[in-house]
C-alpha cells in the first residue's frame, strides 16, 4: 500500500526520493503517526514534500490513493464494507473538529460513536448507488452520510465542500490548491516565488551586532567585552518595475497591487513606474498619470544603470498602431513608436522579463502579445506561481 503510494507521487510529479520514504516508513515504526489519520497525513506531507507548489498535488494523490480506506465513495461501498474505520482515528479527529454545541448535537441524537456505528452498518448492508432518502450512503438526501444533502451529524462523503454546514467529518479537503504552479498568485505566494532573486549584501550603518565577530574579539581582549557591530544584511538586488495601468488593466488591478505589495517587502531597491499600454518617451510616477508625474524615460536610462533588473507587468493586449506606429498612442503624441522604446529598455537592461497576467491559453490570439514576446526574446511570462517563478530564474542568470 505505502510502495504504491510513493510511486503514485512520483508519477505526479513530487520529486521525493526512497530515503525520504524509508524515513516515513521509520517514522510510523516509531509510532509518530499513531492511528490518527490526520497526524499520518501531516507526516507523510513533512517528509515527502519539498516544495510548496506540490502540495496540492499531494493532496490529490493522497486523497485517491487512501479513498478506499478513508472516502469509501458512495457509487460502489460493498467494496469497503469489510474494511475497519479505527474508532481512535475518528475520536480523536472529532475532539479537534467539533465544537461543544455541535457535540451537544450529537449526543442528543445518539452520540459519535452511535453515528460511526451506523456507517459501518451501512458500508456492510448498501451494495448499489442511492439518490434521495433518509438511510443509505448517497447523494441529495437526509441520510447523515453521503453528499449534497442535508442532516444536522453529517458524515460528508464525496463532496467538494459543503452546502449547509453541518458536517461532523470532511475527507479530502484541499487547502493548497492555490498553491499549484499553473494557479494565479496570492500575496504570500509571489514573496515565496520572488525569493529567488536575492544577493545578499552589508551596505549602511553599522547598526546590527555581529556575533561572531564579537566573539573573537573578546577573546582576544583577553574576555573583556568587545562588541562588533555591522551593517543590516539587505537584498542587494535592484528591481525596476514598470506597471501597465487602465484600460484593459483594470481587470487585473488586484493581482498586480499583490504583486506590487510583495515586491515592495522583498527588495529594498525597487522603483516603480507606470505607463499605459506600452512605454513610450515619458513614464509616470503616479498612477493618475497627470503631466506633472512624468518622467522621461531617456531620464531613466540615465539614472538607473544596466545593474538594475526590469521587470514589466501588462496585458501587452493594445491596438496594433500603439505599438508599430509613431503616433499610435492612445493618451498622447509619441515621435517614436512603442517597439523602438521596447527595443531601447531591453537593450539598456539585459536583464529584462515581461509579467503578462493574461492566461496563456489566450496570447496566440492577441497580435500585439505575440510581436512584444518577440522583442523580449521570449521572455514573457504569466503571473502564475511557476511562471513566476521561472523569470525570477531568469533574472538571475
Amino acid at each position: 500500500m505505502f510502495l504504491a503510494f510513493f510511486l503514485a507521487l512520483r508519477a505526479a510529479g513530487i520529486k521525493t526520493s526512497l530515503r525520504e520514504f524509508l524515513t516515513l516508513q521509520e517514522a510510523m515504526v516509531q509510532g509518530l503517526s499513531g492511528f490518527d489519520a490526520e497526524h499520518f497525513y501531516y507526516l507523510a506531507r513533512v517528509i515527502l514534500v519539498k516544495d510548496e507548489r506540490h502540495l496540492d498535488r499531494f493532496d490529490v494523490v493522497f486523497a485517491e490513493h487512501f479513498k478506499g480506506i478513508l472516502n469509501p465513495a458512495p457509487e460502489a461501498p460493498g467494496e469497503v464494507a469489510m474494511r475497519e474505520l479505527p474508532a481512535e482515528w475518528l475520536e480523536k479527529l472529532a475532539e479537534k473538529h467539533l465544537t461543544e454545541e455541535e457535540k451537544a448535537l450529537i449526543e442528543a441524537t445518539g452520540g459519535f460513536e452511535a453515528l460511526m456505528e451506523r456507517l459501518r452498518q451501512r458500508l456492510e448492508e448498501q451494495k448499489q448507488r442511492h439518490q434521495g432518502g433518509s438511510k443509505w450512503i448517497g447523494t441529495a438526501g437526509t441520510s447523515p452520510f453521503g453528499a449534497q444533502g442535508a442532516n444536522p451529524e453529517g458524515v460528508r462523503i464525496g463532496q467538494e465542500k459543503g452546502r449547509n454546514r453541518t458536517g461532523v467529518k470532511v475527507w479530502d479537503k484541499r487547502n493548497f490548491k492555490n498553491l499549484a504552479g499553473d494557479a494565479e498568485l496570492g500575496t504570500r505566494n509571489m514573496k515565496i516565488a520572488l525569493r529567488r532573486l536575492r544577493r545578499f549584501a552589508r551596505e549602511g550603518a553599522a547598526q546590527e551586532l555581529d556575533l561572531n565577530g564579537t566573539i573573537r574579539s573578546t577573546a582576544r581582549n583577553a574576555g573583556y567585552l568587545d562588541l562588533q557591530m555591522v551593517p543590516e544584511r539587505h537584498n542587494a538586488v535592484k528591481i525596476l518595475l514598470l506597471l501597465d495601468i487602465g484600460g484593459s488593466m483594470d481587470e487585473h488591478v488586484q493581482l498586480c497591487e499583490q504583486l506590487f505589495t510583495a515586491t515592495k517587502t522583498e527588495f529594498k531597491h525597487l522603483k516603480h513606474l507606470y505607463f499605459h499600454n506600452c512605454p513610450y518617451d515619458s513614464l509616470y510616477t503616479d498612477a493618475r498619470m497627470r503631466r506633472t508625474d512624468a518622467i522621461e524615460t531617456n531620464d531613466v536610462l540615465h539614472k538607473y544603470d544596466h545593474t538594475w533588473k526590469l521587470i514589466f507587468v501588462g496585458d501587452a493586449s493594445m491596438s496594433p498602431y500603439e505599438l508599430t506606429q509613431a503616433g499610435g498612442a492612445a493618451t498622447s503624441w509619441n515621435a517614436e513608436s512603442g517597439q523602438v522604446w521596447l527595443q531601447r529598455l531591453t537593450t539598456a537592461y539585459p536583464k529584462s522579463v515581461w509579467l503578462n497576467p493574461t492566461a496563456e491559453t489566450y496570447w496566440k490570439h492577441t497580435q500585439t502579445i505575440s510581436v512584444i514576446r518577440k522583442i523580449m526574446e521570449e521572455r514573457m511570462y504569466g503571473l502564475t506561481l511557476a511562471g513566476l517563478d521561472t523569470a525570477m530564474r531568469k533574472l538571475m542568470h
